[in-house]
Formats: C-alpha cells, structure tokens, sequence
C-alpha cells in the first residue's frame, strides 16, 4: 500500500473516534460528547489555558498529544475516571489499541503518533504533565456547568473527584485551585454527595 492510502486508511479509521461516547454532558445541550469533540475542546482549552502552566512547555507538543492522546479508545472505549473495574486493564487495552491503530500509519508517521500517545501516558515531560492536567481538568467543566448531570447520575461523591486534585495541580495550581472552588460549590449546590 503506498503511502496516501496508509494515511487515507487511518483517516478513516479514526473517524469512529466520533461514535465513542463519554460520560461528560455537553454544555447547553442535552446529549453526551463523543470522544473526538472532547480532543478538539481539551486542545483549544491548551491553547487558552497554556499561560497558566507551571512548567516550561511547548504549546504545539501539548496540543498533538491532546488530539492523538483518545484515538485508542477507538478500540478500547472510553474508560470512566470512576470506574475502578474499568481501570484495572486499561493500559493494556490501550496499549494493544494503540498498536494496531498507529500501525496503520506509514512507519515514520507510526512512530510519532504512538510517542506523542506514549509520552502523554507517561507523563513524564511538562508537556504530558499539563495535556493530562487538562484532560482531567475539562470534564470537571462539563459536570459543573451542566449542573453536575454526570455527578449525578453517577452518584459520584466529593471524596471522589478531589482524587482529581494531585493530576490537575502537577501541570497548573492556578487550575488546581480553581478546581477545588468548584468541588465546594458543586457540593453547596448538591450537584456532589458528600
């Protein structure tokens, strides 16, 4: 196959990408988001936010991570932050989804898609420690700002989301903290069980 039709072949493929939902409501309407539109919302969110990093970061690095970083959920589903059972085999679910998606690729193309994937996993460098802040970051957004819909209908306690807390508060404080104003709000509010 030669080079156009790989990329066209992956193209394609990861237009399922749309048709994996999430549990995060939309602002304003009353449907899930799928997991491309939130990519494209944590990318802009980067390109909003990124002053607000507490690391030296590359920008551009931070927004290819956050657009490739849920492409394996194309195989292996979004996984709920809350859903403990869920967690315990996703990394491999996402490593072998990750292997076989990025390898539609041509062979360079492969192996920066899968890095920029493996770099976000690891969160070692600045740029994967403030992508991974704002992907924790977003759904708590969503869940504030449509009345804590998914809390809700999760039954989602406020001991739980302050695990989210230590990831946000790694790529931006500012964020952190303003993080922990919405948990006590969402709590007065009843959108938590505390």
């Amino acid at each position: 196959m030669d080079r156009l039709e790989k990329q066209i072949e992956f193209i394609v493929e990861i237009d399922k990408l749309k048709a994996i939902i999430r549990r995060s409501y939309l602002v304003g309407c009353d449907r899930l988001e799928n997991s491309a539109e939130h990519c494209w919302h944590v990318s802009v969110l980067a390109m909003i936010l990124a002053e607000h990093s507490d690391l030296e970061i590359d920008l551009l690095k931070v927004v290819k991570m956050l657009l490739v970083h849920d492409i394996v959920e194309i195989d292996a589903g979004d996984t709920y932050y809350f859903d403990e059972k869920g967690n315990a085999d996703k990394a491999d679910r996402e490593k072998e989804a990750a292997e076989r998606l990025f390898g539609l690729l041509p062979a360079d193309q492969a192996i920066e898609f899968k890095e920029a994937w493996e770099e976000y996993e690891a969160r070692d460098t600045n740029e994967a420690k403030f992508a991974y802040a704002l992907d924790r970051f977003i759904p708590v957004l969503h869940s504030y700002y449509t009345d804590g819909k998914s809390w809700k209908k999760n039954k989602i306690k406020l001991e739980q989301v302050m695990t989210l807390i230590d990831p946000i508060s790694e790529g931006s404080k500012k964020l952190s903290e303003y993080t922990i104003k919405l948990f006590k709000k969402a709590a007065e509010k009843g959108y938590l069980i505390t």
